[in-house]
């Protein structure tokens, strides 16, 4: 299942020790001690995987390393290199220390969360002309350590939804880079995906089945985050022994959950359309007209009908920019 909601402790890493030595080589006795190295700070980096906080269920307590300790012959100890912890783009970050609240929008998007702390000086800098010979050096700083709530908050524009097995995770590798599993076997998506289309959040939620909005299959958790986006694209496998079964199924799951789904923007794809003969797909469209309900032939391998399907993008592109 997806982890939406999540406690957990980041302490940055502490700053290395400061070195107290003296050059003993060719009769010279000055101080050499190097500083201690930074400690490693914490961000948090937005990724399009809607489930990266699953690495969270088990591991509440996160740290950075520690900066190495001062050197001899004036070498600093190194730096600790900074831990980037991966979730997914709508999470919302509450510091239960200090009551700061910030979101991450964009794949990519690194926030820092704790901050490392400072290495402490070796005695190489203590030396002045009254004190040649200085012994003193400074500890390194601790670094920051907070507890975190992360919500995740889907934000995406347009939600594919259909049964396991529909092609939802292919037109999303084929419109954006998302690059989601996908083989020919029920439940393929395990976890929502997000896919970026220009200024658009696609969202591939994993299939729905008959009861799910009372927990069957995957659950009711991606039925929470369909409610979150603004557009459905709904999809109706052409392979399908009963498409109008296939629309009502997921219609009457989006209702038992929330009726107010019903009243989003929908779109309805009849998806593997290559599959079957075009007379056969004419048919799949009159049957759907008998329902008052339009639904659009497409296949990621014929060109025509991805060019209509960003079409449709591109309308909602410009609608999003109006607004």
């Amino acid at each position: 299942m997806i982890i939406d909601d999540v406690k957990i402790k980041v302490t940055a890493g502490r700053g290395g020790r400061g070195l107290v030595v003296f050059n003993k080589t060719k009769m010279a006795l000055g101080p050499t001690g190097g500083n201690g190295g930074n400690g490693g700070s914490i961000f948090l980096q937005g990724v399009s995987d809607l489930g990266a906080l699953r690495q969270f269920r088990f591991r509440k307590d996160i740290k950075a390393d520690d900066g190495e300790n001062g050197r001899i012959q004036l070498h600093d100890g190194q730096n600790a290199k900074d831990l980037f912890l991966l979730v997914p783009v709508g999470t919302v970050c509450h510091n239960l220390k200090t009551g700061k609240t910030f979101e991450i929008t964009k794949i990519g998007q690194a926030e820092i969360v704790a901050k490392g702390g400072k290495g402490g000086k070796g005695n190489f800098l203590f030396r002045s002309a009254t004190n040649t010979s200085p012994k003193q050096f400074e500890e390194g700083s601790d670094g920051q350590s907070f507890e975190l709530r992360l919500e995740l908050k889907m934000i995406a524009d347009v939600g594919f939804v259909g049964l396991p097995n529909v092609g939802k995770s292919s037109l999303l590798n084929e419109l954006t880079a998302a690059k989601s599993k996908v083989a020919n076997y029920p439940f393929t998506t395990l976890n929502p995906n997000l896919g970026v289309y220009y200024d658009l959040v696609l969202a591939d939620i994993p299939g729905l089945v008959e009861g799910a909005s009372v927990g069957k299959g995957l659950g009711v958790k991606f039925l929470r985050h369909i409610e979150r986006t603004k557009v459905l694209f709904h999809f109706i496998s052409a392979d399908s022994l009963d498409p109008i079964e296939d629309y009502k199924t997921i219609r009457k799951e989006l209702s038992d959950y929330n009726k107010l789904l019903l009243e989003k923007n929908e779109y309805v794809f009849l998806s593997k359309s290559d599959l079957i003969s075009p007379e056969v797909v004419s048919e799949r469209v009159e049957e759907f007209k008998k329902i008052k309900k339009e639904i659009i032939p497409i296949s990621i391998i014929d060109p025509i009908s991805m060019e209509g399907v960003k079409k449709i993008l591109n309308e909602l592109i410009s609608e999003k920019t109006a607004t």
